[in-house]
């Protein structure tokens, strides 16, 4: 695995400790120091137990108002899914409204207090475009996202019904394709600004919807890391090539689908990026919002960009049950792993004490996970070791509240979305 750029810590025994020491086999004082307030924190916390370390988080919120510049940021709620952290991210200037995954979600985040809610991904089916109108009419702010007539059709029929009106907002596709080679992901087929008058027309023609404006999400861009340990060098090089080649043509293609839609109809919403390629998008005129998610509690997978580097602030522990050799400690569960294509970056890994690894031949497990670790670190049955997960907010999936760490201390226990008693995919 390549390592990471070497980055700073807030405070002695706050966040993770991202750096040259943290990774193999290598530690130091700050690191024994790190693990042993985390150890403290989680002492009376039944494990496996997830956490988010305060200090980190807002040292991640104050990086991303730095890299955007000024520009809005809207959150990707789905890489958080937790309304108490939601709230605390929101709070922070420059930072307003969330981007959501599903009617429901936006509907369950209204009911507690979150408004300017722009659902990233279509929703067909009454039961929830419903939920969604309830809460407009109810004063809520939600803007669904279309890419086709069909999409245009059932959002205008359940709004008709509400007696209510939707802003839709076009989802415009950001994949390129270079020597036949598709680069992106498959998303919107709407890929020009001819594409995009056509459905706004429909979307015009429609009684109960509204134009709002367009997202452009350049996922190859804001999703590929530079340096994926998954992959062989020359196929990251290749990666590091075609994202460069691909933003030309990503800018222009944002930038002539808004002017045209702008010319037509007038819009006032141009949302572009994720936390891979901030510094991109925003530098982009036409765009007036820029969404970020993972960066506020910054996974494994983004170790692996060039360009900067947040702190690692969401985690969780797993308890040492066994010791079957010596330096080999087996631990209870564990084996939270990410989505997508199966590989290295996709799963969780020890992140203190320092120099921890998983064993090849059986990695993190179902219900039990060995480490190999050999360091000053003396683990004892019931000692935490912390692991980091591939991506973000998934992690919330497997556990009901996230327990808000500072210093050696849990200030804090809060609900996840699991801890809602509730499920959007």
């Amino acid at each position: 695995m390549a390592a990471p750029t070497p980055g700073r810590c807030v405070t002695l025994d706050g966040p993770f400790i991202v750096g040259e020491t943290s990774r193999g086999s290598g530690t130091n004082r700050r690191d024994v120091q790190t693990y042993d307030a985390y150890r403290t924190a989680l002492a009376d916390v039944p494990l496996p137990a997830a956490f988010v370390d305060l200090d980190a988080l807002e040292a991640n919120i104050e990086t991303v108002q730095n890299r955007a510049a000024g520009t809005r940021v809207r959150v990707a709620s789905k890489s958080v899914r937790c309304r108490a952290v939601l709230d605390r991210v929101t709070d922070a200037a420059g930072i307003r409204g969330l981007m959501c995954y599903t009617g429901r979600e936006a509907a369950h985040l209204y009911e507690h207090g979150f408004d300017d809610l722009l659902v990233a991904y279509p929703v067909l089916d009454r039961a929830e475009l419903d939920p969604a109108a309830d809460a407009v009419a109810a004063g809520a702010d939600v803007t669904l996202m279309v890419d086709c007539d069909e999409h245009v059709t059932r959002a205008a029929a359940a709004a008709r019904d509400a007696g209510i009106e939707f802003d839709l907002c076009i989802d415009v596709d950001m994949s390129t394709e270079h020597l036949t080679q598709w680069f992106g992901v498959k998303r919107s087929g709407v890929r020009s600004p001819e594409t995009a008058l056509d459905l706004a027309a429909t979307i015009d023609a429609a009684e109960g919807v509204d134009l709002a404006g367009i997202m452009g999400y350049d996922a190859q861009i804001a999703g590929l890391p530079d340096r994926d340990p998954s992959n062989p060098a020359p196929l990251n090089a290749v990666i590091r090539r075609l994202k460069e080649r691909s933003k030309p043509i990503l800018r222009k293609r944002r930038q002539d689908v808004a002017r045209a839609l702008d010319d037509e109809y007038g819009i006032h919403l141009v949302n572009g990026g994720g936390t891979g390629s901030v510094e991109f998008t925003v530098a982009d005129p036409w765009v007036t919002e820029v969404t970020v998610g993972s960066g506020f509690y910054a996974p494994r997978l983004f170790d692996w960009y060039d360009r900067f580097q947040h702190e690692p602030a969401a985690g969780y522990a797993i308890e040492v049950t066994r010791e079957p050799d010596p330096s080999i400690y087996t631990c209870r569960g564990g084996g939270y792993v990410a989505s997508g294509p199966p590989g290295e970056d996709k799963a969780p890994a020890p992140e203190l004490p320092a120099g921890a690894e998983l064993l090849d031949e059986e990695g993190a497990g179902e219900v039990q996970t060995p480490v190999r670790y050999d360091g000053p670190v003396e683990l004892d049955y019931g000692d935490p070791v912390v692991m980091r997960h591939a991506k973000a907010g998934e992690l919330c999936r497997s556990f009901r509240g996230l327990h808000l760490v500072r210093g050696d201390e849990v200030v804090e226990t809060v609900p996840t979305y699991r801890g809602d008693e509730t499920c959007f995919l």
